[in-house]
């Protein structure tokens, strides 16, 4: 998925997210629950959104991804 199109899906998650609100305040149990599993969907979508983006800036930038270096465990002899 490329990033416009993380960002078409989010817009239309919110979309469905503000109207199932809506409802919800209005004494609407179902769309209360609809509310409850599309936050789901749209934290999924919301990481996926933060990579792409995140590899983006960096592609424009041209810097090179940082790595973790890796933590050795060092035994103590007795």
């Amino acid at each position: 998925m490329g990033l416009k199109e993380t960002m078409n899906t989010m817009r239309k998650l919110l979309a469905e997210i503000n109207v199932d609100l809506e409802k919800s305040a209005g004494g609407n149990r179902a769309a209360s629950q609809r509310v409850r599993v599309h936050t789901i969907d749209l934290e999924k979508v919301a990481k996926v959104y933060r990579k792409e983006s995140v590899a983006s800036e960096r592609k424009l930038d041209g810097k090179p991804k940082k790595t973790a270096a890796k933590k050795v465990a060092v035994k103590k002899k007795k």
